[in-house]
């Protein structure tokens, strides 16, 4: 939605009465303010290679925990490089490998190529 857009939605909503004089002018003001604030247009590809160099130094990162571990420290490190705890991690595992099958593999697979801390 463009900034012609928005404005013009809110002033519908201000003459159908949902809006009050002064809630449509603070409205107006916030809209016209962030479009001030915005430079440019956000450009999806430039976002999402920010996105995909942020993954990959996470990933460039990923450790095997030396502390936290019960076989390989794969948990330990997955935790301490997401921010989730090690028993979640622990539980996915363990879910993907009774449902799907596949949760030992890709364990065994980390356990092998992420380096220790």
């Amino acid at each position: 939605m463009n900034l012609s857009d928005e404005i013009k939605r809110l002033h519908e909503l201000h003459q159908a009465g949902a809006l009050s004089d002064a809630e449509f002018e603070q409205a107006k003001a916030r809209v016209l303010s962030q479009a001030a604030s915005s430079e440019q247009p956000i450009d999806l590809r430039k976002r999402n290679d920010s996105l995909g160099e942020t993954l990959g130094n996470e990933l460039a990162r990923l450790r095997r925990s030396r502390g936290d571990r019960w076989l390989g420290g794969v948990c330990g490190g997955l935790a301490v490089a997401t921010g989730v705890e090690s028993w979640v991690w622990r539980l996915v595992f363990a879910l993907f490998t009774l449902t799907f099958g596949f949760g030992l593999a890709i364990y065994l697979l980390l356990w092998i190529f992420v380096p220790e801390e």
